[in-house]
């Protein structure tokens, strides 16, 4: 072996120590700083998740980083010592994007943990109750993701119509009944109709607030879905990291072509049974008869309300849906979740806004949230109130009392509230439908 040979093989030595250094080095750096933001989200109550999200197994994952560079959300996942880890975990909406991209099929969805048990509908495979007839799908029955949240309710309708071709016929009843009645009109329910139409079943949706549920309320542009699904009728949707605003104005397209029965503010109150039927009794006393009931609604219900004076008002919201149509108004905003947040943000550039908190800081916010509010209370474009609560609203005023002191705010024009939802536990269990605490359920695997 010359000289040249022992220097090439040299140099080509050096070179590999170099690069793998370098990759170390910089593969120690990402992992601190995941770290870092781990220990971050622990502190701020962001680690915990709220609902849905991904188990990590480390026994098959290999860092690869798939699952990271998938989440449409950021910060939900990072890498730290060569594994996938949670961090953001409040973040996470159920978009199932890190569960196809990960190579090694390492990730479960799952919903509840040890700490946080999730109070859940207890279903049989066919999405069926302990009540017979009743069924649920969707985000009530753990799974958010809009692509399962269609096929849940596609194969829960599969199940109703197997259990009504089973049964006698009530064809010549002379009172008008349906086949099934849906209750939501977000994914699960939509599906649910799309099937229940091709099957000539007779049915009717009801939905509280508008066509899209809870999807409905998500803010603007919004990423909602992000993958194909096939639709009844329809075929395959081929959608993949689709807004909130393409996505209902799909759905908007389906249900003029097909005709589909869907009737907007229209709160189902109650359900009983009746003889052979259910009887769902509607907000206002009106009783809709059926042979089955699918309940496609989400795990949040009603929203939250203070039960202060003055609260039943025109110009109280508890929910922000077209932001640039209001300006030049003073507006109160309540709440310290990433609701209140974004409506907040989204108001302050054509409006003087405020927003309430009961707490002495935000908690449990998206980071991007965190900045964004940051920056707007800095600029002062957004005035905080911390540890305050609303006690009374007038039509041009409000009382507040913060630090047990109260005050009055003159000419407020509008108050939204986000308080959270109230979850539908008290209306189905008056409905007979057993529940079950949750703990590291696993919803989705491989």
């Amino acid at each position: 072996m010359d000289i040249f040979e022992i220097a090439t093989y040299a140099i080509t030595g050096i070179f590999i120590v170099v690069v793998f250094v370098r990759y170390l080095r910089k593969f120690q750096q990402l992992s601190l700083q995941t770290q870092l933001k781990v220990e971050t989200a622990q502190k701020t109550g962001r680690y915990e998740p709220l609902s849905l999200y991904p188990y990590i197994d480390p026994h098959k994952c290999i860092g690869s980083g798939a699952c990271v560079n998938a989440c449409p959300e950021k910060d939900v996942l990072g890498i730290m010592g060569g594994r996938g880890t949670l961090i953001n975990t409040t973040s996470c909406i159920g978009h199932g994007a890190c569960f196809l991209a990960c190579p090694v099929d390492a990730i479960s969805l799952r919903i509840g943990t040890e700490k946080r048990g999730v109070e859940l509908p207890h279903i049989k495979p066919d999405y069926e109750t302990n009540v017979e007839g009743i069924f649920v799908a969707g985000e009530l029955g753990g799974m958010g993701l809009i692509k399962n949240s269609i096929e849940q309710g596609i194969a829960a309708v599969n199940g109703i119509k197997a259990k009504i071709d089973s049964s006698s016929d009530t064809e010549s009843l002379d009172f008008q009944h349906y086949d099934l009645v849906i209750v939501g009109s977000g994914p699960a329910g939509i599906g649910a109709a799309m099937r229940a139409k091709e099957l000539n079943l007779s049915y009717i949706v009801f939905e509280q607030d508008s066509l899209g549920g809870t999807v409905f309320t998500y803010p603007r542009g919004k990423i909602v879905m992000t993958h194909p699904v096939q639709l009844p009728l329809y075929g395959e949707v081929k959608m993949e990291y689709t807004s909130k605003e393409e996505l209902l104005d799909f759905w908007m397209e389906i249900r003029e072509k097909y005709k589909l029965i869907i009737q907007e503010n229209t709160k189902v109150d109650s359900i009983n049974k009746e003889n052979d039927f259910f009887v769902s009794i509607l907000q206002g006393g009106e009783k809709i008869f059926s042979k089955s009931v699918l309940l496609a609604i989400g795990r949040r219900g009603s929203p939250r309300k203070l039960n202060i004076p003055g609260e039943i008002s025109t110009h109280v919201a508890y929910r922000l849906i077209e932001a640039d149509e209001i300006q030049n108004e003073r507006i109160m905003v309540v709440g310290g979740g990433d609701s209140a947040i974004e409506a907040a943000l989204m108001l302050k550039d054509q409006n003087e806004v405020f927003l309430s908190y009961r707490k002495s800081e935000f908690a449990r916010i998206k980071s991007l949230n965190e900045e964004k509010i940051k920056a707007a209370i800095n600029a002062n474009q957004i005035k905080v109130i911390f540890n305050s609560e609303l006690k009374e609203i007038s039509k041009n005023s409000l009382k507040i009392e913060c630090n047990g002191i109260q005050e009055t705010m003159e000419s407020i024009d509008k108050v939204y509230i986000f308080a959270g939802g109230e979850l539908p536990t008290e209306f189905l269990k008056n409905a007979g439908v057993n529940m079950e605490i949750a703990k590291n359920k696993i919803i989705k695997s491989h």
